[in-house]
Formats: structure tokens, sequence, C-alpha cells
């Protein structure tokens, strides 16, 4: 064996292959083979980077003459000797003179080689001491902090199969390291965007970008049972050489600020669902709308299947004791479903009365004033929850799972209930939604106490006013009669304007219409006593403007009340009309052959100002002539120019032969709206 032999030379590599590196290279291991003498027969270029010297100034030199210190040598010689001697390796570290003069701590493995004729040389490997020991603390740290990290880590192959978890990892997945190694990474991670996740990864194997902070929700085997959120990392791994190894993800569990963030979330939306409420709850004096617009602000957000029921007797204003243990009426005002739903045919059709034992639970809500909540609906609890038999299946069929009913609690008084049901939303009613059911149920409660009192006091003016106007009227001398009367449908309460048609001596009829400025039972009853008092005077057989004056001395003597009218006298024998104006919008006159038109009649001033005279003025009727007298309300609107509304007004009477009760309908359809604020007295009169 010569010492050429022994000389290793760095490789010469083709083109397209592949230069190997790893942990050798990043510590710069040297061999060197000694033979019996002691003379260096094999240097590897690694031990030229470690000691100085070429392997032409190596090679066939002494080594321990080379390298070592003369104060080592004894020691030296005596541990090559044992080595060769006993074949026993040895390991330690030693100082060696560099090339440069300088002492350096190397780490050294001797042992004994033979070759194939049995003679013995000695193998050196050695590595600087310093940088072993800095890659083993290294290694021992990154150890440690692997096994002792919070965050879950795991190391693949570019395959993507496991080739090292953490225990935090096992922690977090339920799944034992040993069951990782070589499984790819979907058999481990049960993600449901897991088909995302290894994309990732593979585009980070491909560029090598990092991805930071990928989000990621699912269930492992640790527990099944409820949702966790992880933050996902992906790194590429890479030796020094620039080698792909693999790849590194880090797991970070973020569950609670997950939680954290759904429940934010979740408190976002109820106040903006509290504040979208205030504003669409309530928005008009209407027991049913106001129903309506519940049941519709709580679908979907807060339950799939929302019915609003009302005790029957809070609805009529007559419930003063509390409720007792006994069945309760409720009539139903709302039902709201986010979906098609057989649930809908297992509760009560709006407008519908249902009498509901005391052991159903909306029952039991309005008696308790409590909100009664099934977070899981079983078997028996569907009974208590429908109203029959039938209704149980059909909310079995529906799949009803959680339920929730509020009381509509308004000043004290139970008035009914909100009922929810669950049926395609997974989730549970629970106790914020307990507190976000009461919150909506008791603003609405006061909009609905508020409406149910309001249509108290209306139907109550409104029946008074009707009772003071005229039956319908009869057939009078000449004449033909048509009237309407029109409550507002947008004010707190009815108005004061009224009609009359009063037979006078002689054929002769008295033709009224008047408004009293106001409303109210207040306006009512005070149209009321001015109506009795036309009657007199009429009877009296006055002039249109004397009964005018003598009204305005009665108005005058009321508090605050200011009354428009018109008084006509219409004469069949001389076909006359002698009518007279205080301060009322003006009758319009059409007949066969001539446009309809406005009558010019002095304006005169409102009853009740006192001390205005008033003019009578006559008109002649004609055969087929119509003579329209109406309030305000049928022409006055917030948005248009009363010129602009009178022109609309003749335009629709541009046929006097149609019959006087399609004129009426036309007129209020043609000029009305459903918000007008104001209420409107309409007589239409023919002559014969």
């Amino acid at each position: 064996m010569t010492a050429d032999s022994f000389q290793a030379e760095d490789d010469n590599r083709g083109p397209g292959q592949e230069r190997t590196s790893g942990l050798l290279d990043m510590l710069s291991v040297a061999a060197v083979v000694l033979d019996p003498s002691g003379r260096i027969v094999f240097w590897s270029p690694q031990a030229e980077d470690l000691f100085g010297y070429t392997a032409q100034e190596a090679l066939g030199e002494f080594a321990a003459r080379l390298f070592i210190q003369p104060e080592h040598l004894h020691a030296v010689v005596s541990l090559f000797s044992e080595v060769l001697e006993t074949g026993r390796s040895w390991s330690g570290a030693f100082p060696i003179r560099h090339k440069d003069g300088d002492t350096r701590l190397m780490e050294f493995r001797n042992m004994r080689l033979l070759n194939d004729r049995g003679d013995a040389y000695a193998l050196g490997i050695a590595a600087d001491h310093t940088a072993l020991q800095q890659v083993e603390t290294n290694l021992a740290l990154c150890e440690r902090l692997v096994n002792q990290s919070p965050i879950g880590l795991a190391l693949m192959d570019p395959e993507l199969r496991c080739l090292l978890v953490n225990p935090a990892l096992e922690r977090i997945d339920g799944i034992p390291a040993k069951e990782h190694i070589g499984r790819h990474l979907r058999e481990t991670l049960a993600f449901p965007d897991i088909d995302t996740i290894e994309s990732a990864l593979q585009q980070v194997l491909a560029t090598g970008t990092p991805l930071l902070d990928q989000y990621a929700v699912g269930r492992t085997p640790a527990d099944p049972d409820n949702d966790h959120a992880w933050s996902l990392s992906f790194y590429r791994l890479e030796d020094p050489g620039g080698r792909v190894l693999g790849a590194a993800t880090s797991v970070v569990d973020v569950t609670e600020r997950h939680r954290a963030a759904i429940e934010a979330d979740r408190a976002r939306r109820r106040l903006a669902l509290i504040a979208d409420a205030s504003a669409r709850v309530g928005t008009t004096l209407e027991v049913d709308t106001t129903a309506r617009e519940l049941a519709e602000i709580a679908t979907p957000v807060l339950a799939d299947v929302v019915a609003v029921d009302v005790l029957d007797s809070a609805l009529a204003c007559r419930r003063t004791s509390k409720p007792d243990t006994g069945p309760e009426l409720f009539r139903a005002l709302a039902l709201k479903a986010s979906h098609p739903t057989v649930a809908l045919r297992a509760a009560d059709p709006p407008g519908d009365l249902a009498s509901y034992e005391g052991d159903r639970l909306v029952t039991l809500c309005v008696h308790s004033g409590r909100p009664v909540l099934v977070r899981h609906v079983g078997d028996q609890d569907l009974s208590r929850i429908a109203r029959d038999p039938e209704a149980t299946t059909l909310l079995a069929r529906a799949g009803v799972h959680s339920y929730l009913a509020v009381p509509l609690i308004a000043h004290g008084e139970v008035l009914g209930a909100l009922d929810l049901k669950r049926t395609r939303n997974p989730v549970a009613f629970d106790d914020d939604d307990v507190v976000l059911a009461s919150e909506l149920a008791g603003r609405a409660a006061v909009a609905i106490d508020n409406a149910r009192w309001y249509q108290s006091v209306r139907n109550t003016a409104l029946t008074l006013q009707r009772s003071l106007l005229p039956a319908h009227p009869l057939q009078h001398t000449g004449l033909e009669l048509a009237t309407r009367y029109q409550p507002a449908q947008t004010t707190s309460e009815v108005g004061g304007d009224w009609y009359d048609v009063i037979p006078l001596a002689g054929d002769k009829t008295a033709l009224v219409v008047g408004d009293v400025m106001g409303n109210g039972i207040d306006a009512a009853a005070t149209m009321g006593r001015l109506r009795t008092a036309t009657c007199a005077y009429a009877d009296l057989d006055l002039e249109p403007d004397a009964v005018l004056q003598h009204l305005d001395k009665i108005t005058c003597d009321l508090e605050h009340y200011i009354v428009t009218c018109v008084y006509a006298v219409y004469d069949p024998h001389e076909r006359t009309c002698r009518i007279a104006n205080a301060g009322h919008m003006p009758p319009a006159l059409v007949g066969p052959g001539h446009a309809p038109t406005l009558l010019e009649l002095p304006a005169g001033a409102p009853l009740g100002v006192g001390g205005v005279p008033f003019e009578t003025t006559t008109v002649r009727l004609d055969e087929g002539d119509l003579l329209i007298l109406y309030t305000d309300g049928l022409v006055e609107t917030r948005h248009h120019p009363i010129d602009d509304r009178l022109d609309l007004l003749l335009s629709l009477l541009d046929e006097p032969r149609r019959p006087l009760e399609e004129t009426c309908d036309l007129l209020l359809y043609g000029l009305r709206h459903p918000d007008d604020h104001d209420d409107v007295a309409l007589l239409v009169a023919r002559a014969a």
C-alpha cells in the first residue's frame, strides 16, 4: 500500500450531477490515515482545511512532528501505540498545531484499520472542537425547543410524508407521534380544507417562500365534539448546500382567539339587529304591522320559524287581572319562516284564534312572564309546543330541535309571546339568545301596546263620529244623493269632518259639509254639537249666510276650535241652489254639456273667527248637474300644490252620468293615498 493510493481529491462532477451536502460538510470532518510508523498515508481535502497543510505537504510526513506540540508528543505516541496494538478506539479533544503556528483544540476519534494482508493502520477522524461543540449545543437546543414547544411542529419529506412530530402536535390532533411517521398530511390532519393546505405546502416546496399564519378550523380526535382553530405556517427545509429536504409545518392553537372573534362578531351582529329593530319595528300604529315587523327582523338571524301571538284579552284592552294557570286564548298576528317548511302548517295562521292549555309552553311563558327555553327539544317537548297531535308530527318532520318563547311585556302587563324555533340552524338556543330575544320582544311589546291603545281610542272616536253622522241618505225631492266618510289612515286619532242632508219645507233640501280643525274624541264631539245646531237653524228656513252666522257665534264659545263649512239649500221647483261658504274648499259643479268647474264663492272666514259676515250665492242646477261638496282631506297633501290637486279632482268628473256611488269611489280611489293624514267627508248630489 503506497501513500499515493491513500491520497483523496475533490470529485469532479459532470453536468447535471447534484452535489450532496450535510452535517459532515458543516463540521468539515477530516480523515487522516497513519501507517504503523506514524507516517501520514491518507489525507482528505477536509484535513487541509482543518490543519492547513496540503496533501503534498502532509503525505509521508510523521504526523506527530507535523502538528503535535512537543509537550504532548509522549501522550500521543502512547495513544497511537495502544490503538494499533489493542484495536480499541479512542475519542476525545486534543490540541494540535496548525500550519500557521496557532494551537487549536480538535475533536478526535481514532481507530485501527486492517488491510487484506493484515497490516494495521490508524484512522483519525477529526473536527474542530469549537464547531462541533456549537453544533451539539444547537442540536440540543433544537431538540429541547421542539419537544417542549407549545407549538405543534411537523417535518415532512418532499412527498409530504411525516418524518417527525413533536409532543405538542400529538396533543393538538390526538394522534401518537409514531402513527404520524410515514403518513401523508391528509391522513392525520382532518381539516375541511386539507386540499388547500396541501396545495400551499406544494407551493412552498416549489418556491421556497414561506406561508405564514394560514387559518384553519376543524375537529380532531383529541376533541371530536368541538371546533378548534389553528394558525398554520409552512417553511421549506434545505441543507447548507441548498438541497431541498422537505417542509416544516408549525401549528398554533388559536381556538380561544377564534372563539373570542366569533363572540365579538356575534355581539356586533346582535347590536346591529337591535339597532335594526329600533328602526324597523313599530313604524306604524298598527298591531298587525308591528307584529309582522318583529317576525321579519327575527328571521333568520335569531330563529328559522318565528310566530308572534297576542292574548286576545290584551288585544281587546280588557285584561285587568294577572293570568292564572288555566288555558289562554291567543290571536296569531304574525308568522315567518326563513325557508319553506312544514312547520308553518303546524302554526296558527295570522288572524286566527287558538286556545292553548295551561301546560303548553307558550301558555307557561305568558303565565310566568318569563322566557321558556328548551335547548334540545325531545318528543315530549314537541307535544307541549304544538297545539295538537297533528301539529306535533309536523314539527317533528320539520326538524325542530331547539325552542324559545319570550313574553311580550309592556308597562308590566304581559301581552303575548314571541315564539322561536330552530330547524335548519344547527346551533341550540342559549342564554345570549334569550337576552337578545327578550330585548327584541320588549321593544316590540311597547310598540304593540301603543298600537292597541291607539286602535282602541281610535275605534271609540270613530264609533262616536259615525254615530253622529246621518244614516245613509234617503231620496229627496229633485235630488239623487251619495255620501262617504273615510277616516285618516295614519293620524293618531280620528278627525271632525262631517256631512249632513236635511229635508226642509217646500221640498227643499239643505246640504252641509264641515270640518272641525283638530282630531280625537273632542273634535268628534264638537262636530256633533255643530251638526245638531245646524239642523236646528236649518229648520228655521234661514238663508245660508244667516245659518253660518249663528254657527259662528256657537263656535266662538267653544275653546280653541276653528271650523270650515259649506251650507247649501236646493229648491227643486226653481232649480236653484243657494250656497254660503265659511272658509271651506269650493264646491265642484259638473253637468252634461259643460266642463267641470269650481264654484266661485266668497270664501268667507272659518266659523269661530267671529265678526266676519257671510254671503249667499245662487247657482242654477239643471237636470243631470252634479254638485260635489267635500272636505280638504280629499285634495290636500303634503307634497303637491293645491291647485294641481283641484285640477285632478275636476279631471275625475269627466262623466256626469256615472252612477253616484261609482263617482264617490272614483274620487276616493283617485285622490286618496294610504298614508293620507286627514279624514274626508264627501257628498255628491245630482239634480233630477
